[in-house]
């Protein structure tokens, strides 16, 4: 245990230096291959990082904050995009910026309601209940251990990530973008996937996969929208792919990349869909949408996505997290 505190600190010196480099040495490289080409040491380092450690909790984070988020964040700032474009105003905002799941809010944010404050309380108090619920999971019938699923993976994460959001809030002393929008509140999947569910994560693939390939089939828009959707899904599903690999040690059984090829097809027919005759004319009633949409959330997660969860030491992570 001391060894592997050890190495996450040394991990993460060693990110902040090479964040320190990407700030003053490839901003002054042109944009394009050439910077691209500066930077990309740092994000196979990124890559590397989370599989010096045994920890559960330790490569959930380091691939989430850095292996994800900070090297997409350095790919598209090397082409001038991103949250780290134009450039943070200091060091300290640009080390931020790149190492943590947050970025900037530009438009003036709103004030938070007591509702919003009330919502994050009984969120934290229902985690307690389940965190001290997984300790019997292996005396819960099956059937309900596989309802709590998706509260085992939600909360844990938005609450994590909102504390994180709101310390460095008041160290960088400017409004951050909220982590995630009430995604159980989604009324379709485009919804789910593009606005509510850890819509950084949504931009920054959008931007590094989608916008891309949408330039390449410039005469055909709807192919373009598919094709753009559909390998975006797929990066996703493969990153997921590699997490598991790492936590667990267990082969990928594909479980998950086709849970995110799935999501994927299902979200750009439905996107084809609401923008058809047939999808104006027949619009379905915003109820009835939700429940059709968290029902098939449900289904596939409980069908292919957790089962590889369960198979492996994620949920580790969520025990740790009783200790702390």
């Amino acid at each position: 245990m001391e060894d592997e505190l050890k190495r996450f600190i040394q991990v993460w010196l060693s990110a902040i230096v090479s964040v320190c480099y990407c700030y003053y040495i490839p901003r002054r490289i042109k944009a394009g291959a050439p910077r691209f080409f500066s930077i990309l040491p740092v994000c196979v380092q990124f890559f590397v990082f989370p599989w010096l450690f045994s920890s559960s909790v330790s490569i959930i984070f380091i691939m989430y904050f850095l292996t994800l988020m900070g090297s997409q964040k350095l790919i598209l700032f090397a082409f001038d995009k991103g949250p780290l474009f134009p450039l943070p105003s200091n060091l300290l905002h640009f080390i931020c910026f790149t190492c943590f799941p947050i970025e900037k809010l530009q438009q003036k944010p709103k004030s938070q309601s007591s509702s919003t404050k009330w919502s994050f309380a009984i969120k934290c108090a229902l985690l307690g209940v389940l965190l001290h619920v997984l300790k019997y999971k292996q005396k819960l019938p099956q059937i309900l251990f596989w309802v709590l699923q998706p509260f085992f993976m939600y909360l844990p994460l938005e609450i994590m990530l909102t504390l994180i959001k709101f310390l460095l809030t008041i160290i960088l002393g400017c409004e951050l973008k909220p982590v995630f929008d009430e995604p159980y509140l989604a009324t379709s999947l485009q919804d789910f996937w593009g606005r509510r569910w850890n819509p950084m994560v949504s931009s920054l693939l959008s931007s590094l996969i989608y916008a891309p390939i949408q330039g390449m089939f410039k005469g055909n828009s709807s192919l373009a929208k598919f094709i753009g959707v559909l390998t975006t899904f797929l990066a996703s599903g493969l990153f997921h792919e590699l997490l598991f690999l790492s936590t667990s040690g267990a082969p990928p059984s594909g479980e998950v990349t086709l849970f995110y090829v799935l999501q994927g097809v299902c979200t750009a027919v439905e996107v084809t869909v609401k923008r058809s005759t047939f999808g104006k004319r027949w619009a379905v009633r915003p109820v009835v949408s939700w429940f059709l949409t968290m029902s098939f959330m449900v289904v596939t997660s409980v069908s292919l996505y957790f089962p590889q969860v369960t198979r492996g030491k994620t949920l580790d992570f969520l025990s740790s997290a009783s200790i702390l």
